[in-house]
């Protein structure tokens, strides 16, 4: 955001002026529902409407205005990701059903995690220009929380059913109370029961985990045996005006809950390449899909400790979630190596290999078949799932799908106009119209070019109010430590440079300056990462106080067998790390 935009935008809103008019001037808007750039067009907002999309030439603006230049820009509806889960952080130990690690952080302390940091991933998504967020499946905790975080009209919007109403309901969750994130389905009684359970937290829709296992010949001897409940499931959820969202990843539990009225698939079909009487199913129900193409193999490169994040992600995850992914590393030293070892053994085996190369190849090409035969599709992460981060993981997932042979302006459908259908918003938003709500993003490139384009934004609107890109989410002085440490686990020496301050100054406690400014660290650092390929860095102990962190650190790969330990104290000016003693 340029600096006259910001002081604009700003005087705006302290003025209390959102309800005057505001113009964006000779813009090229993105008409997602043609599929076609319009350049040279006026935009104009009244509060938190937009009131005219109209040529540039038709438009007289009146003198003393509120104006945004956007010449040389191009205007997308605000995006959407259609799969998140809040009760989820991304992080290591969110899962215990999957990876059970409760004796080193326990669950307990994960479910107050999630509450406790949902504003923050919620600004995170609106850093990156998705102002809405889908969450199939929550809890009746979360679902309060969700009402108490709407009075911010600078955050997303949360489109968020209860919990997941399963067949399989796995040990860990049970007798959480209101924190559960899974209600067992046994029984025609149960299913109306369960949905009549939700009904007074105001879910925005159902869900259910359609869970079947076994060889074929068993999947389908409970798929049938499990429809009739599925059935009074979502034959109640509708006698309520709810949706229904199913997880199914089988192409017959998939189709036995579209015919029996299912409305959203929150997956792809992995076990099968799907026909075309599938394809046409689902396009004359008019279900939309969500391919969640990316959150498996992040369990699997976890599961075989090989997870990499780029520089875009260690910026811009929430530090404590993407930097409890490196604990693996000395986890692998603990009484649960055998456990931990054992599955990275696991998924080097061949066998291992070729069974998710399989899978993921049928996601793709049952995409790139639904796509073609007109099926509505919903970009959509599942974050929040082990290794799947909040918000940085959308790109990720965008770029699959044109991995998978969609194109650039059937990506950016699925991320804005055909997940507001999902729950029958797409006449509130999800396309720059008239009479819908000023949610968008101004991007300095065309995203129809390349997809990286969608993280050169300029300006985020979030109902016709402006979000301050550099400050929306807050930093804080353990937030900069710990993203400086994820990035050094990493060895990425961007990332790693990103929270210090141009003039930082490295000592040797308690006053033995040993270097000063970026480019200094950069020479050092660059080639400490190329050297020592196994560096990690433990926290064994934190102290934050005030401006200051200090981290109590046990440094391995730097000899072999060696442990080295030291203590660093950071000091944070101005949001950046500024000073750094070390202590050895």
């Amino acid at each position: 955001m340029n600096k006259k935009l910001r002081i604009i935008l700003v005087a705006l809103f302290c003025a209390g002026s959102f309800h005057a008019q505001i113009y964006i001037q000779n813009v090229t808007v993105a008409d997602v529902v043609h599929k076609k750039m319009i350049p040279g067009q006026t935009v104009i907002m009244t509060g938190k409407t937009i009131t005219a999309v109209k040529p540039s030439k038709q438009i007289k603006i009146p003198q003393n205005s509120h104006v945004i230049n956007g010449e040389g820009k191009f205007l997308i509806p605000g995006m959407t990701d259609s799969h998140v889960h809040f009760f989820q952080s991304g992080g290591l130990y969110t899962r215990p059903d999957v990876i059970d690690l409760r004796k080193h952080v326990p669950y307990e302390k994960e479910i107050s995690w999630s509450h406790s940091h949902m504003e923050d991933l919620m600004q995170r998504y609106l850093k990156m220009g998705i102002t809405s967020v889908i969450d199939p499946g929550a809890t009746y905790n979360l679902l309060k929380l969700r009402d108490s975080l709407k009075v911010n009209e600078r955050l997303p919007s949360v489109y968020m059913s209860g919990p997941l109403i399963t067949t399989y309901e796995p040990e860990v969750y049970k007798n959480l109370n209101k924190n559960e994130p899974f209600r067992l389905l046994t029984s025609i009684d149960d299913a109306k029961k369960l949905v009549q359970e939700q009904i007074p937290y105001k879910p925005d829709f159902i869900k259910i985990w359609y869970i079947v296992t076994g060889d074929a010949d068993k999947k389908k001897e409970q798929t049938k045996k499990l429809e009739p409940t599925i059935k009074a499931v979502i034959d109640e959820a509708h006698r309520n005006n709810l949706k229904v969202a199913i997880h199914a990843t089988e192409r017959l539990t998939a189709e036995t809950a579209v015919l029996n009225g299912a409305d959203f698939l929150v997956h792809n079909i992995e076990d099968e390449i799907v026909s075309d009487d599938f394809v046409k199913l689902l396009k004359s129900k008019k279900v939309i899909l969500s391919p969640t193409l990316t959150v498996m193999d992040n369990y699997y490169d976890t599961y075989g400790q090989k997870k990499v994040y780029n520089t875009y992600e260690l910026e811009n995850s929430n530090p404590q979630s993407i930097g409890s992914m490196y604990d693996l590393k000395h986890l692998t030293q603990t009484s649960d190596s055998a456990m931990l070892n054992k599955r990275k053994v696991r998924f080097s085996d061949p066998k291992i290999k070729a069974y998710i190369s399989k899978t993921d190849s049928i996601r793709k090409v049952n995409l790139k078949k639904l796509a073609d035969g007109g099926v509505m599709l919903a970009a959509g992460t599942d974050a929040g799932n082990i290794g799947t981060q909040h918000a940085s993981s959308f790109l990720a997932e965008l770029k699959a799908m044109k991995e998978s042979g969609m194109n650039e302006w059937q990506i950016l459908q699925s991320a804005t106009i055909i997940p507001a259908k999902i729950l029958n918003k797409d006449n509130e938003y999800g396309s720059i119209e008239a009479g819908k709500t000023a949610d968008f993003v101004l991007l300095n490139a065309n995203p129809i070019d390349h997809l990286d384009n969608l993280t050169k934004i300029d300006v985020v609107m979030k109902n016709g109010l402006p979000v301050d890109l550099a400050k929306i989410v807050k930093v804080t002085p353990e937030s900069l430590a710990q993203q400086q440490l994820n990035a050094y686990n990493a060895r990425n020496i961007d990332a790693f440079l990103e929270p210090y301050a141009d003039d930082v100054e490295l000592y040797q406690f308690p006053g033995k300056l040993i270097s000063k400014g970026k480019e200094a660290m950069r020479k050092t650092y660059s080639a400490m990462f190329e050297k020592y390929p196994d560096l990690h860095c433990e926290i064994k102990q934190r102290i934050v106080n005030l401006n200051s962190v200090i981290d109590k650190e046990s440094v391995t790969g730097l000899r072999p067998g060696v442990k080295t330990e030291a203590t660093a104290i950071y000091e944070i000016k101005n949001d950046k790390i500024s000073k750094v003693y070390f202590i050895y």
